[in-house]
């Protein structure tokens, strides 16, 4: 098939005029991504295992198939598994925001190759790329849409980031298979920092370079510099202490004033539609097992009492560590004859999300840091915070600590 001239434009070679750009430029942007995308990809493939799809009620995509892959139990050690992996997933998801762009600038020419089809493993490597562009920016703006929860788009987020990320992950992994060799080589031979490279293969280099602005280490300086400062507006509120107040992209990130319950809330009370009156004398746990018994708040504060210091961390990043008073998991499962529960359904007095309701696991339920928190930092539960009682349990996705409890029934072992 015989193409005719390339329109007017980027797709004209001579167009792309930065003496910058080539080869090890690309390749070292590549690079920085061949390390820091699979490290996005595992925290993020985590926080799915954490949600513990195997229990089916975690599960917001039952019908995805094989993208429900997972291969564990979430366990509850190291109690700040969650909080770490997915502050890591978060803070290096934003460092890369940079690159990925940088990479882009670097690769730009190719994008506009000319003809756009020459044969069909040129056909085939293009919409790889497509995929590989396309998963990113998709990624990263829900990500960090996400995280500002700013939910502009009409789907569920849970169900599209899983669906990008195996779509994105799978054409990384190819594309980074096939361009591993020229990667390797380019990065061994490398020019000045103002003068163009040799041509390549690729037409990166541009045929009629401009004269140079600025060099390649002040470029570096420059995408290195905006992923360190990215890390810093958004780290704290991860890490907590003195870093929580320069967490300015962490909407999380905020002092919250004084008193025992002055930290983070992602669902209000009045968001959930919890009022006094739900929480009020009348209120009962209803806890189910080989019995069913029915206990008052006084009740629950008549039990053996434990003190726990435990984090909540959530899927947007944030985390934050409290002392938590309530009564063992473990000591519920026993009082209705299911010590060894493989696990529990949990249900909220909040009713029409997603996350009014989850199952644990046997391992969550016997583990004796896991508690139906009735005060934390020796106080009273706020009702923002779950009062009359909510569950807290090691490891755990913060969504999964369900507040507000009504029902707890223990599976038969």
């Amino acid at each position: 098939m015989s193409w005719p001239s390339p329109p007017p434009g980027p797709f004209r070679r001579e167009s792309w005029r930065s003496p910058l750009r080539g080869p090890w430029l690309a390749s070292l942007f590549g690079l920085v991504l061949l390390i820091g995308v699979p490290i996005v990809a595992v925290t993020g493939f985590l926080s799915y295992a954490a949600y513990d799809p195997a229990l089916g009620d975690n599960d917001l995509t039952p019908w995805a198939g094989l993208f429900r892959f997972y291969l564990f139990e979430w366990p509850t050690s190291p109690v700040w598994l969650y909080r770490f992996s997915q502050g890591v997933h978060v803070i290096v998801g934003f460092a890369l925001v940079p690159v990925v762009l940088a990479k882009l600038w670097a690769v730009a020419p190719k994008l506009y190759d000319w003809p756009p089809v020459r044969s069909v493993a040129q056909a085939l490597e293009r919409i790889n790329i497509f995929l590989i562009i396309g998963g990113a920016l998709f990624q990263l703006a829900t990500g960090i849409l996400n995280v500002q929860y700013d939910y502009i788009w009409g789907f569920s987020f849970y169900d599209a980031h899983l669906f990008g990320a195996w779509v994105f992950t799978a054409a990384f992994v190819t594309h980074a298979a096939i361009k591993m060799p020229t990667m390797v080589r380019s990065l061994r031979h490398r020019e000045a920092d103002d003068v163009p490279e040799p041509a390549d293969p690729d037409a990166l280099t541009p045929t009629n370079p401009a004269p140079a602005s600025l060099s390649r280490r002040v470029l570096l300086g420059l995408v290195g510099g905006a992923s360190g400062l990215l890390v810093v507006l958004t780290a704290g509120q991860s890490i907590g202490g003195p870093l929580r107040r320069l967490a300015l992209l962490a909407p999380r990130g905020r002092s919250y004033g004084e008193g025992p319950n002055d930290f983070q809330v992602n669902m209000t009370a009045e968001n959930a539609g919890i009022s006094s009156d739900d929480v009020g004398p009348a209120w009962r746990l209803e806890v189910v097992g080989n019995r069913t018994v029915r206990l008052s708040r006084d009740d629950l504060l008549a039990m053996s009492q434990h003190s726990k210091d435990l984090p909540i961390a959530c899927v947007e990043g944030w985390s934050t560590l409290q002392s938590w008073q309530g009564v063992r998991l473990a000591d519920l499962a026993a009082l209705v004859g299911r010590a060894n529960a493989p696990s529990v359904f949990v249900e909220s007095i909040q009713q029409g999300t997603p996350f009014s309701q989850t199952t644990l696991n046997g391992g969550q339920v016997r583990d004796p840091r896991s508690l139906l928190a009735l005060g934390v930092n020796g106080a009273e539960l706020s009702l923002d915070h779950g009062f009359p009682a909510r569950v807290i349990v090691p490891a755990n996705p913060g969504v999964r600590n369900t507040k507000w409890v009504r029902r707890m029934s223990f599976a038969d072992g």
